[in-house]
């Protein structure tokens, strides 16, 4: 519990040691802000998850403080949890046009539209939230509509960068605001909250416009059709995409929900242009000769079921990738998305397309939309906090960020490089970091939000490695001798046919376990199924070294 009403209190409930599921915290008396709400996808020891979203515990037990929750930007790993807190909290959204536009998709699909208050705003906007006052200025990024913030406390202020990079000529003419955030750092900055992901690259982050010119040129000397696959939310990129397809005169197919989905939201609110009768759709595809048409698809990350992957197994219904098409992976893979992504390469090779792939400095097809280390530098120096706290990034790179920040002139100890749920209070100009509040991952499993937790994953992970083995027996009610059985199923431990020998010994150990419990007069369910799980299990052990799932199953009649 905080001392002083007076404290101002920042933490992160997500978006420390990790890329994805943001959401920071800023809380002063009796008024909190929520910065961000997004979802990050599972890797494959998640077995059967679909998402993970913050633990917002803290939030609920807190939600008369609430005063708003106020989005940088629509990526997924900054918007994708908002469904789910809605859920649980109706809290009033602020954001931009654009990443409203996105955030109303997701919420018509959660059907949360009727009760849920989204307010837009812009670099200019102002807000007054109880005792905190609100403030934005606009950053460059690969999405449009990309804010900072600027919160005015009684404290100090507190800036938080959004994601960003100093692009001084970004395709969709939106200016990082240097001289508003100079102006700020005049004011004075307590506390800055900027993000880290590539605080391990040195130089400036390359302007998008590069990857401009890049496109025109394959676009030139490909002869088959194109196929081009990148974030649907990059909208700068699907921009150059259609003026590449406006310079030699290609129709534009879009596949993939989601990039679908953006492309309507970026075409109805003005921030993507295209010439009228350019769009197809998918099964208009082979009406045109192939080197007329371009497609655009999702699947850059390698994702099983998204269209590239499919168009690479060939199993895309109206469309197929012949010999001598041109596909280009016009994104870099995300750390853990590298084996996904070569596989679908190695399968565009089989067809025999000619595939543009690699790091974006190697093919000019992709730059990133988050600052190197010179952008973190100049952020910083534009800003020059008493306090600094890196985030949006694992720890090498929190720790690189900090670093950074000490050599243009953060104090030394002044940087908290913290986890989610650690909470830096600043009392009196002092900060401190000294106490925690519940913080972790929550799942969605289908319909299921926070259901599945540590024990389910390790029962699906067993069952992924070494099966299952279900034993029924029926005894009698009145004696409890063995009426019937065992009958042993086994599924994803042994094949039945090659293994009648080892079944028959299961069976045999099942009968003498009973009747040995029944011999010291034990009849409780509960201790005769752990006894059969214990000698069966120690059985199978010693003959097969696996470790099925055992589940009795005991019948009384």
């Amino acid at each position: 519990m905080k001392t002083n009403e007076n404290t101002l209190s920042i933490f992160a409930l997500g978006g420390i040691n990790e890329i994805g599921k943001n959401m920071y915290v800023i809380e002063y008396g009796e008024d909190l802000i929520i910065i961000d709400c997004g979802g990050k996808f599972p890797d494959e020891s998640l077995l059967g998850i679909d998402l993970i979203i913050p633990d917002v515990t803290y939030l609920e037990e807190n939600q008369e403080k609430i005063r708003a929750l106020i989005v940088t930007h629509g990526h997924e790993d900054h918007i994708g949890g908002i469904p789910y807190l809605l859920r649980k909290i109706n809290v009033p959204i602020y954001a931009t046009r654009f990443t409203l536009g996105l955030i109303e998709l997701k919420l018509e699909e959660h059907r949360l539209t009727r009760d849920t208050k989204l307010i837009p705003i812009n670099s200019d906007s102002k807000l007054d939230l109880g005792e905190l006052n609100v403030s934005f200025f606009q950053v460059s990024h690969s999405i449009p509509d990309c804010l900072g913030i600027v919160f005015h406390t009684p404290a100090g202020n507190v800036v938080h960068s959004g994601d960003f990079k100093f692009d001084l000529t970004p395709a969709n003419d939106q200016y990082s605001d240097i001289h508003k955030m100079a102006a700020i750092g005049q004011q004075g900055v307590l506390c800055l909250i900027s993000e880290s992901t590539n605080a391990e690259r040195s130089g400036l982050s390359p302007s998008e416009r590069m990857v401009g010119s890049h496109l025109n040129e394959a676009f030139m000397k490909a002869d088959g059709k194109i196929f081009v696959s990148t974030f649907a939310s990059n909208v700068n990129r699907v921009q150059q995409i259609v003026e590449a397809c406006m310079k030699t005169n290609r129709k534009l197919a879009l596949l993939g929900r989601s990039m679908v989905n953006v492309v309507s939201v970026a075409m109805e609110r003005g921030y993507l242009t295209v010439p009228d009768g350019m769009l197809i759709e998918a099964r208009e595809v082979d009406q045109f000769t192939p080197e007329k048409v371009a497609i655009l698809c999702t699947g850059s990350q390698g994702e099983p079921m998204a269209a590239l992957a499919r168009l690479a197994s060939g199993n895309y219904r109206d469309v197929s990738i012949y010999p001598g098409d041109t596909v280009i992976l016009a994104a870099s893979p995300i750390p853990g998305n590298e084996k996904d992504v070569s596989r679908i390469i190695d399968n565009l090779f089989q067809l025999g397309a000619i595939v543009i792939y690699g790091s974006g400095s190697s093919t000019g097809m992709h730059v990133s939309g988050h600052g190197y280390q010179e952008d973190l530098k100049l952020m910083l120096t534009l800003m020059k906090p008493t306090y600094f706290i890196p985030v949006h990034g694992e720890f090498r790179m929190l720790h690189h960020h900090r670093l950074l920040a000490e050599s243009v002139g953060v104090v030394p100890g002044n940087t908290f490089i913290i986890k989610n749920g650690d909470v830096v209070d600043i009392e009196n100009s002092i900060a401190r970091q000294t106490r925690r509040i519940p913080a972790g991952d929550t799942y969605v499993d289908g319909m299921g939000v926070g259901d599945v937790g540590e024990i389910v994953l390790r029962d699906r992970k067993q069952l992924s490695e070494d099966g299952m083995l279900v034993i029924v027996l029926t005894l009698s009610k009145t004696e409890g001798k063995i009426i019937q059985g065992p009958d042993t199923i086994t599924r994803g431990f042994v094949y039945v046919k090659n293994s009648e020998d080892l079944l028959r010994e299961i069976n045999r150990i099942v009968k003498k376990t009973v009747t040995d419990l029944q011999a010291e007069k034990i009849r409780q369910w509960n201790v005769v199924k752990q006894n059969i799980k214990k000698s069966v299990g120690q059985y199978l052990f010693t003959r097969t070294k696996r470790r099925p799932m055992i589940l009795p199953i005991i019948i009384e009649i």
